[in-house]
């Protein structure tokens, strides 16, 4: 509460407020009173949850936080129900694969659901997680899992659509990239 009190001041230099940092004992629940501030100013809601913590923690965000969008968000594969509402609602979800594998969220790349959560739906995304402290910028996720998970051209298209998608550009700039997106997997024949 005093960090959202702290920036009051400046919100109108934000577009959104997020919920981050270890999950463990710290599930979204703790911090609904802090987001319902952060809402009623007019700001959205991003979390950071199932990649430590339970699905459970992917629940709360949406639920009683009124997240729309989810930081990792890996671990809603162990709830079907929830992966399904992910994919109709078109919840983003930002995942950070290496970052996951460093932490130990998963053995190996190989293991990662990027491409399940893809081939299900989901808007999902593949980003970089603090890459000085975890290891890898933004393109060795993607070369890292294009190699581990055997991504497809279309796959690869759909994470950067979903990119944008899921972003909080203004829509005209959403469309614009989208269609950039399009037409270069078009001219490679990549769709």
């Amino acid at each position: 509460m005093k960090t959202w009190e702290e920036l009051k001041p400046f919100q109108k230099l934000f577009t959104a407020v997020g919920l981050d940092s270890s999950e463990k004992g710290n599930p979204p629940s703790k911090f609904a009173r802090v987001f319902a501030k952060v809402r009623e100013a007019g700001l959205k809601v991003v979390a950071h949850a199932g990649e430590e913590g339970p699905p459970a923690y992917i629940r709360e965000a949406l639920d009683l936080l009124q997240a729309v969008r989810i930081d990792h968000g890996v671990r809603c594969t162990e709830d079907p129900a929830l992966v399904k509402e992910l994919a109709r609602k078109k919840i983003p979800l930002t995942t950070c694969p290496l970052s996951n594998v460093r932490l130990g969220v998963y053995r190996k790349l190989e293991e990662h659901p990027l491409k399940q959560l893809l081939e299900a739906g989901v808007s999902v995304t593949a980003n970089a997680d603090d890459p000085p402290y975890f290891g890898g910028y933004l393109l060795k996720n993607w070369t890292e899992c294009i190699r581990a998970l055997a991504l497809e051209a279309r796959h690869v298209t759909q994470l950067a659509q979903n990119s944008f998608t899921g972003s909080f550009l203004p829509e005209p700039e959403k469309k614009k990239w989208i269609g950039e997106v399009e037409k270069f997997s078009s001219k490679m024949g990549a769709t």
